[in-house]
């Protein structure tokens, strides 16, 4: 397949081919070059790595229904349990609304997924089934890993380690955990679980961390304990994390030089927060960091709307960031960044200045939009895109191409 004229990360207009999975070739332009009807015209189109969401909540999603009054409850307990009373009542099922937000994420770009599968003692293996059919139904379209989550913690219902293990035999590719102070208030039986059933079953963990302060450093310290003493390094990510860099410089120092030894990878929703470990000293430090959507208009707040693309404006917004290399860094975060905690045969971003994904040798993973400049695109989000995934046109003109749109 050829792209035809279309200007990686905003350089000069190219052609690209491709054969199978691989950019084989990028020359200049060639106006007088014939297409085929397998080829694409890229229209002066920038093009990029398509996008990586490594923090999505596939399992609660709202997408595609009728907004609702917010009436979820402050904190942690508070919103899942508001999630508890009301996720059976949506006027679609839940498979069938999970796969339509898998779709319309795909339609506008990202073609590697990491999403949570709550599993607790209430919803036992149903949602992380619904999971696991959406992955299914569009393996040809996008890269999916499921996350197994004790969103309700791990100790406070008895029987929510054996519906985990089900989970993980059933194939669960990760192993989660979530705020083993705040809300187990046992951190070493609750990383006893997770690091146990992680190492039993062979897979990586990614740890929501909402603890602020002291707490959340202390919780981030425990988990980097473990992760060498395990010999767990590159298996390890913290997702939120968001108030690591309210202690002081010398501490959020300490934490960035242990994630980057350890090779303990980060992902951000991009909050409003300014106490959050600086993205340019974490890059720099080559700690992994990803970008997700987390909730998608779900019984958790009413934000999310499939496109990662918006969420790297977010990134770029909530850290104050002006600078064209600090805006095209938070794309590169949002395409690169997140497929290299995915898997380690993508190298992670070296700098702030660096600019993968789109040469000879990489995986046809691509999205094509419209843009004058890369930061404008960032800024204006056209909705003009085309989306390859292993060499093939999956979705175009926010259409996933190989399903009817059903949702």
């Amino acid at each position: 397949m050829l792209i035809s004229n279309a200007r990686p990360w905003g350089g000069n207009a190219s052609d690209i081919t491709i054969e199978g999975a691989k950019i084989v070739s990028m020359t200049a332009h060639d106006p007088a070059r014939q297409l085929g009807a397998e080829d694409v015209d890229g229209r002066g189109r920038i093009v990029i790595p398509s996008f990586t969401d490594v923090h999505v909540h596939l399992d609660s999603t709202r997408i595609g229904l009728p907004f609702r009054e917010h009436t979820g409850r402050p904190g942690v307990w508070g919103m899942m349990s508001n999630d508890r009373e009301n996720w059976r009542d949506a006027e679609v099922g839940l498979t069938e609304r999970v796969a339509g937000t898998l779709e319309r994420m795909i339609a506008r770009g990202t073609t590697r997924v990491r999403s949570y599968a709550q599993v607790d003692v209430d919803c036992k293996l149903e949602k992380y089934e619904a999971v696991a059919a959406a992955k299914e139904k569009f393996a040809n379209e996008a890269d999916v890993q499921i996350m197994v989550f004790p969103q309700a913690g791990i100790l406070l219902e008895p029987g929510t380690e054996k519906y985990l293990e089900d989970a993980l035999k059933a194939g669960a590719d990760v192993m989660g955990g979530i705020d083993p102070c705040e809300l187990d208030r046992d951190p070493v039986r609750h990383l006893d679980v997770v690091f146990g059933l992680a190492e039993k079953y062979q897979t990586e963990i990614d740890i929501h961390l909402h603890e602020h302060g002291t707490q959340g450093v202390f919780s981030a310290e425990l988990i980097a304990e473990r992760t060498r003493a395990l010999g767990m390094q590159g298996k390890v990510t913290i997702s939120h994390a968001y108030e690591l860099g309210s202690v002081n410089e010398a501490t959020s120092r300490r934490l960035i030089e242990t994630f980057a030894e350890l090779d303990i990878a980060m992902t951000s929703v991009a909050p409003s927060t300014s106490n959050h470990l600086s993205l340019a000293a974490l890059t720099e430090a080559g700690v992994r960091f990803g970008l997700g959507e987390d909730g998608q208009r779900d019984y958790w707040s009413p934000y999310g709307n499939c496109d990662l693309l918006d969420r790297t404006w977010q990134l770029a917004f909530v850290n104050g960031f002006r600078k064209d290399e600090l805006i095209e860094h938070c794309l590169a975060v949002a395409t690169i960044g997140g497929a290299s905690i995915m898997s380690h045969d993508v190298p992670r971003l070296a700098s702030v200045a660096d600019r993968p994904g789109v040469a000879v040798g990489d995986r046809a993973d691509l999205v094509l939009v419209e843009g004058e400049t890369v930061v404008s695109t960032v800024m204006d989000r056209s909705k003009d895109r085309t989306v390859i995934h292993d060499g093939r046109v999956v979705a175009d003109g926010l259409k996933v191409l190989s399903v009817a749109n059903s949702y």
